[in-house]
């Protein structure tokens, strides 16, 4: 599908990739959210806390959510989310990815951008205890390339699967932590590895003989993180073996469900192998947006909905309206 038209134009301060990013991350409140807690125990004995949030009046159409590197289901892109889907008639489901409710999950092993594993149980769980029949994807940055993977690796995608938005995704995961190491990105970078540290640091004390004190010293970088965790605890030779295996880019062929990828050029976490511009003009399920202005997760909006939020409910009402 070729590239996607936008009229998206936000106010002056909103055009500055860093302020759009800021200010949605740390800034933005979303309130009237209703979300209802459920433990999805999983097969090798962990589990994932799913968010649950209705619309007004049944309805037979859900939406999975999936947050970005160090979210979870509270963070204003989510249930900012899961508020417009709502008021248009979309359940949501806010997944936690392990380790990311308030809680620690149980293996060594925790979530990564490749982890369809986990996207697969969340799937097949929904389809087996609620009687829905349209069931959407949305996922931002990370969430964002596990569901564009999750599409196009070659997982069974269940009939009721109708289609996906991702947003700010890194769809070239090497290529992203590459930007993520410039000056230009070194707070956020900074702000990511505290937290990945301090997880580090929780999996040191349940699992020592697995990683040491000495190996979390040397940490220095994002990518250090993955060479040292990410890609051994996952079953990768290291960091770069996992970008290389993980990356979406690479399975956006074999998508076969109508799926958006929204990119702003101004997002400093994205480098250029991140916008699949071929890889969207040869295949018409992908379809490809690429605003000039938005950040990394931004895309700042009227009334508190963002250009995304607003994007995502037209995409897939007229999903739901063509499925008729």
């Amino acid at each position: 599908m070729p590239l996607v038209p936008d009229d998206y134009q936000p106010p002056f301060l909103f055009r500055n990739g860093h302020f759009s990013t800021i200010y949605h991350g740390l800034l933005r409140k979303v309130d009237g959210v209703v979300q209802q807690r459920e433990r999805l125990e999983l097969p090798d004995g962990d589990f994932l806390d799913l968010d649950w949030s209705e619309s007004a009046a049944p309805t037979q159409k859900a939406v999975i959510l999936l947050h970005g590197l160090e979210g979870n289901a509270q963070r204003p892109y989510i249930t900012g989310s899961a508020k417009q889907l709502n008021s248009y008639g979309f359940d949501t489901c806010a997944v936690n990815f392990r380790g990311c409710s308030g809680e620690p999950n149980r293996k060594y092993k925790s979530y990564h951008s490749g982890a369809t594993d986990d996207l697969v149980a969340v799937v097949n769980h929904i389809l087996n205890t609620r009687m829905y029949k349209e069931l959407y994807l949305k996922g931002y940055s990370l969430g964002g390339n596990v569901a564009l993977k999750y599409l196009g690796e070659g997982n069974i995608i269940p009939e009721q699967v109708k289609g996906a938005i991702a947003v700010s995704v890194p769809c070239d995961l090497h290529d992203a932590c590459i930007e993520l190491l410039k000056p230009k990105n070194i707070l956020y970078a900074r702000r990511f590895k505290k937290h990945l540290i301090a997880k580090l640091k929780e999996k040191h004390h349940l699992f020592p003989e697995r990683v040491s004190k000495a190996q979390i010293y040397s940490i220095v970088t994002l990518k250090d993180f993955d060479d040292v965790y990410t890609g051994p605890a996952h079953g990768f030779i290291d960091a770069l073996d996992y970008y290389r295996e993980c990356s979406s880019k690479q399975f956006l062929s074999n998508v076969n469900v109508p799926s958006l990828i929204i990119n702003a050029k101004n997002d400093s976490f994205l480098g250029s192998n991140c916008y699949p511009f071929g890889e969207a003009e040869a295949n018409e399920h992908v379809h490809l947006e690429v605003p000039d202005f938005g950040g990394h997760v931004g895309f700042w909006g009227k009334q508190n909905v963002t250009y995304a939020e607003q994007r995502a409910v037209k995409f897939f009402a007229a999903l739901a309206q063509n499925d008729k």
